[in-house]
């Protein structure tokens, strides 16, 4: 008797431990919106099975697309523009500055003629001081005018600068990139599937135009779903990343056996420095469980309980 009632005694003491609650969860996906374009055209159904690269909807392109022209536009006008310093100035361009200096030196030639002519007859007092003033003038005008075309000859003759090529050269190479970012923005229109997986949701229909950013499709992805839960503080040393626990989906009387795949080292809700004494207890770890390919088929959501092997003793 004595040893029945301390067995029962010590089986009372035996406190059955708390299960872990949480969710049946999916790594998720979530394609934004590129642009703000109007929706005009879905391929596919909230609860499809998708390969990578299958296309999930399609935004309407006319706008980027026209953009993308322009840029395409301006990129080759860059590009002869370059082409043209490469090849430097035309013959006919030589010529015609050759043609401007020879005109500049005939009127420097009449001018400082005229000026000579003037000057004995202004010391003569025949001609007024100012009209010779004005011939002097007129000849250092037509003087400075020579030496300008002279220059612009020899800018023609020299070719173009380095620099000129060099500047030319990153304007064509920025008008290009522009073009090619552009052009993946084109691209991005047409929403694929990132990875194989099964649609979840479609939050918008055919004929939205949805803010750039938004969500336009959710992907569950994986070969399988985990359990996500809420580890407390007073049962978080006894869980660790690796350890296999048992997992009971609701609805199902099947035990999984999940592995840890993570677990936060920060506590949620409340920081601990903010806690003393018991209440250090309400501290919860967020965790993650990940279930075998035999729980592929099980709804998400659905509430799921871990139980830890060893319970503490009182």
């Amino acid at each position: 008797m004595l040893a029945l009632a301390a067995a029962l005694l010590g089986a009372g003491c035996r406190r059955e431990p708390e299960p872990l609650l949480g969710t049946l969860e999916w790594d998720r996906i979530t394609l934004p919106a590129p642009a703000s374009e109007r929706i005009v055209a879905m391929d596919v159904h909230e609860g499809d099975q998708v390969r990578a690269g299958t296309r999930l909807l399609r935004l309407e392109p006319d706008r980027t697309r026209a953009q993308l022209q322009g840029l395409q536009a301006q990129s080759a006008q860059r590009e002869q523009s370059l082409r043209e310093l490469v090849n430097g100035p035309r013959r006919e361009q030589v010529a015609q500055a050759q043609a401007q200096l020879a005109a500049a030196q005939a009127q420097a030639r009449d001018a400082s003629a005229y000026y000579a002519r003037l000057q004995p007859l202004g010391k003569q007092q025949l001609v007024a001081a100012a009209d010779v003033d004005r011939a002097r003038a007129a000849a250092g005008d037509a003087q400075a005018q020579v030496r300008a075309a002279e220059q612009a000859l020899l800018e023609l003759r020299n070719g173009t600068r380095a620099e000129e090529l060099a500047q030319g050269e990153s304007s064509l190479r920025a008008a290009q990139a522009e073009a090619a970012v552009q052009a993946v923005n084109l691209d991005k229109l047409d929403i694929v599937a990132p990875r194989d997986g099964r649609v979840d949701s479609l939050p918008y229909k055919l004929g939205d135009q949805a803010p750039v950013g938004a969500a336009l499709a959710i992907l569950l992805v994986g070969d399988s779903p985990y359990a996500r839960i809420y580890v407390p503080a007073t049962a978080r040393a006894r869980v660790a990343i690796g350890q296999t626990l048992p997992v009971s989906v609701a609805g199902s009387r099947e035990v999984f056996q999940g592995r840890v795949r993570m677990i936060r080292s920060e506590p949620m809700f409340t920081p601990y420095y903010a806690l003393s004494g018991s209440d250090a207890e309400r501290l919860t770890y967020l965790a993650e469980v990940q279930l075998p390919a035999s729980a592929n088929r099980l709804p998400v959501g659905v509430p799921v309980q871990v139980r830890l092997a060893d319970a503490p003793r009182e």
